[in-house]
């Protein structure tokens, strides 16, 4: 499979975990279970739906220190007031690229702004960025 192939299939499982990360925050009465159970899947590629549980199921396991280092590190904002999608993005690009390493932290950060601009508000994209850049410039690298 070449590089651009697997680079589209994390672009769309990334999609598809932060909308099933923005799922959980707006009904904590599911779990990751159920959240994947209602996700319409079928016409997905497999490996974007491998990689899309693997990325909700290590943002949820890893939930309290992601939120741990954004509550460290916004200034002027809680966590619970910030834009929905603006942080599961940077949530989930916390785990995939400062927790658990699984890509280069720019690679994460990068995507996190990309789909913010895509699903979040007109300034989802400065603030994602800024917000992460922040915590990854005062964070050591694992």
């Amino acid at each position: 499979m070449s590089r651009s192939a697997i680079t589209q299939i994390r672009h769309r499982a990334r999609e598809i975990a932060l909308q099933l990360i923005y799922e959980l925050d707006l009904r904590p009465d599911i779990n990751v279970e159920e959240a994947i159970a209602l996700y319409p899947f079928e016409d997905e590629d497999e490996k974007a739906f491998a990689y899309a549980s693997e990325l909700l199921r290590g943002v949820v396991e890893h939930r309290e220190e992601t939120s741990e280092l954004l509550r460290e590190n916004i200034i002027g904002w809680r966590p619970e007031r910030m834009v929905a999608v603006d942080k599961a993005a940077i949530c989930m690009a916390l785990y995939e690229g400062v927790v658990a390493c699984r890509v280069p932290v720019a690679v994460a950060i990068s995507e996190a702004v990309e789909l913010a601009k895509t699903f979040g508000t007109e300034e989802s994209g400065r603030f994602v960025n800024g917000v992460l850049g922040r915590i990854v410039r005062k964070e050591p690298t694992k």
